[in-house]
C-alpha cells in the first residue's frame, strides 16, 4: 500500500462535486507536484488529507492508518505538516521565535521535534532570526512557514504554491530547498504549485486535476506534451 493512500475520494458540496473520485498514492519519500487550474479541487484534496474537511465519500490513509474523520491535531500528530497558500506566520514574532513555538508545538504532538531555530540557516533566513516576521518580505515569509514546517519533522508535508509572489531567485532557491527536503528522514513532499518553469525546475512525477479529478500522472514533459493537458492548463495561463 503506498505511504498516503487516496482511494475513491469524493467531497461534495451542496450537491456540487469539488472532488471526485480521486485516486492517489505516494510512495514514503515520494516527491510529487499536484497542478491544475483554479477550482478543480487541489486545495480541497489538501483539505481533506489535513483534516480540515471530512470527504463524503471515500478512503484516505497515511501509512496504513484512516485519516478520515480525524480531528486536524490528531493528523498533525501523525506526522502531516502544511504550509498554506497565503503564509500563515506570527508577525508580532521574530524568525527564531516563530521557528521555536512550530518545534514546541511538534514535540507537544509527539514527534520528538525539538525547537530549531538553526533551520533560519535552511531556509535562507540566517542573518533574519532576530527579525519580526511582520518585516520579512512575502517570499521571506514563505520560507519562513516551510521552516515552521520542518521544525515539527513531518512525515508527510503538503506544500500549497510555496514559490507564490517570490522572486526568481527566491523560487529556485525554494527548488532547491524541497528537492533537498524530499526524502530526509523518510520525508513524503506533495506540492500544489502553478509556476511551470517551478515544475520543469522541480522534476518530479506531476499529477494533473481537472474538474474534481484526476486527468493525467507523468513527467513534467510527458504532462507537458500531453495535448489534453496542454488545452486545458498550459495553453491558458489565465487559469494558472
Amino acid at each position: 500500500m503506498p505511504f498516503l493512500s487516496l482511494q475513491n475520494v469524493h467531497k461534495d458540496f451542496g450537491g456540487v462535486a469539488a472532488v471526485d473520485g480521486v485516486d492517489l498514492g505516494l510512495a514514503a519519500g515520494e516527491l510529487r507536484a499536484l497542478v491544475g487550474p483554479n477550482g478543480c479541487g487541489k486545495s480541497t484534496v489538501f483539505n481533506l488529507i489535513s483534516g480540515s474537511l471530512r470527504a463524503t465519500a471515500g478512503r484516505i490513509t497515511l501509512d496504513g492508518t484512516e485519516l478520515g474523520g480525524q480531528a486536524p491535531h490528531r493528523i498533525a500528530r501523525l506526522g502531516v505538516g502544511r504550509k498554506f497558500q497565503v503564509p500563515s506566520v506570527f508577525g508580532d514574532l521574530t524568525v527564531a521565535e516563530n521557528l521555536d513555538l512550530a518545534g514546541a508545538a511538534g514535540d507537544r504532538w509527539g514527534s520528538g521535534a525539538r525547537p530549531q531555530s538553526h533551520l533560519a540557516d535552511r531556509v535562507h533566513l540566517a542573518d533574519k532570526t532576530g527579525d519580526l516576521a511582520s518585516v520579512l518580505s512575502h517570499g521571506q515569509r514563505q520560507w519562513l512557514e516551510i521552516g515552521m514546517v520542518l521544525a515539527a519533522r513531518p512525515r508527510l508535508m503538503l506544500l500549497d504554491e510555496p514559490t507564490a509572489g517570490m522572486t526568481a531567485f527566491e523560487t529556485a532557491a525554494t527548488v532547491d530547498l524541497i528537492r533537498t527536503m524530499a526524502g530526509e528522514n523518510g520525508a513524503t513532499i506533495l506540492v500544489i504549485e502553478h509556476d511551470t518553469g517551478f515544475l520543469e525546475r522541480l522534476d518530479c512525477p506531476v499529477t494533473v486535476m481537472a474538474k474534481g479529478k484526476i486527468l493525467a500522472t507523468g513527467t513534467y514533459q510527458e504532462i507537458h506534451n500531453d495535448p489534453q493537458v496542454r488545452a486545458l492548463y498550459f495553453g491558458n495561463r489565465s487559469d494558472a
